[in-house]
């Protein structure tokens, strides 16, 4: 049997093994990583060898720990990935390709639609009338998109938000404020099985969920890295934000919006958030825009949604998809009785 993980900024971790009696027999753990003293390699095949093939991934970690000796130095994976390549050999653990994706390049809708469509499509995946998804937003008008937990009044100058025409949401997860506008942001939703990141923490899955993204990126030549817990940023400032919601069922919702040319102006006249809170988001002057994917690439938004794409096609594959009639239907009933209402929006005022 034969597992694969790649640790987030991390090593290739590949598990070999065998299964005799219900138990891990001839483990052997190789990768690109980095281990010192070579011998505790040993240590760790010696931890694994007997386990019982239903330990949990919680189980196989501490038992690695337990076994290395002391002064052992794991660089570039860690226990916790070995658990995880060792469960994916015995197929327990799932990989993307694992899976059958649809990828969607949604139309323009309104914001409140594409809040209400994320919350049916996750649903659909969790009931198995969808195939794990990704889908690709287009923003039909600017709003201020606020984190479930916020308040509208700490976070959103009304006023001015009325005066520029920018109306302002409540979304289903958590995090916080955003200003999105048609043409300068790339948002796109993963709508994905649980088992995918069942052997994770939830810091871990924010990263694992966006290699992919970090991939397409560095290849366009922007420098970009994950942040915990949720940022994807730069040397130049901050490119985006993930969220995370998880549904009965199994299913992880996880959207990113991230800055492709965004009116720094505008977002300090209708965000309340100080100097102090935009200094990591690229921005010295208000007057200038935060660009960071479009100065770092010098490529169309369009043409970067494309590159993501392909990116996610060449690692993971899946087709193409779309948005059902029906989920159409579920999207724009849910938008009328939660998502545009008052009620939902000010449930935190």
């Amino acid at each position: 049997m034969h597992g694969e993980y790649k640790v987030h900024g991390g090593k290739l971790v590949v598990a070999d093994l065998e299964v005799r009696d219900g138990k891990l027999a001839d483990v052997q753990i190789t990768g690109d990583f980095f281990l010192e003293p070579p011998e505790a390699l040993e240590d760790i095949r010696a931890a694994l060898n007997g386990l019982p093939v239903e330990t949990a991934p919680e189980g196989i970690e501490a038992a690695v720990t337990r076994g290395l000796r002391p002064g052992a130095a794991l660089m570039g994976f860690s226990a916790h990935a070995i658990a995880i390549a060792v469960r994916r050999a015995l197929g327990v653990s799932k990989s993307w390709r694992d899976f059958e994706w649809q990828v969607i390049d949604s139309e323009a809708v309104s914001p409140a639609m594409h809040l209400a469509l994320d919350d049916v499509l996750a649903r659909e995946v969790a009931a198995g009338r969808r195939g794990p998804t990704l889908r690709f937003w287009e923003w039909e008008r600017p709003a201020v998109v606020i984190g479930n937990f916020q308040s509208v009044k700490n976070e959103v100058d009304e006023e001015a938000a009325a005066r520029l025409g920018i109306g302002i949401v409540r979304r289903v997860t958590g995090g916080g404020a955003m200003l999105v506008e048609p043409g300068s942001t790339i948002t796109y939703s993963l709508y994905a099985p649980g088992e995918l990141v069942s052997d994770m923490d939830f810091g871990a899955s924010y990263a694992f969920l966006d290699q992919w993204v970090l991939k397409a990126l560095n290849d366009l030549g922007i420098d970009a890295v994950y942040k915990p817990l949720n940022d994807i940023t730069s040397s130049k400032g901050k490119i985006g934000g993930a969220a995370q919601k998880r549904y009965a069922g199994g299913t992880v919702l996880h959207h990113v919006t991230m800055a492709y040319d965004m009116d720094a102006d505008v977002m300090t006249q209708v965000l309340r958030i100080g100097r102090e809170k935009i200094s990591d988001k690229g921005i010295t002057s208000a007057a200038k825009r935060v660009d960071p994917v479009r100065s770092q690439t010098g490529l169309e938004r369009r043409a970067v949604i494309e590159r993501m794409k392909a990116t996610f096609h060449d690692l993971y594959g899946g087709g193409t998809g779309a948005i059902t009639p029906e989920e159409y239907a579920k999207a724009e009933e849910l938008a009328a009785q939660k998502f545009e209402t008052r009620e939902w929006l000010y449930h935190l005022p």
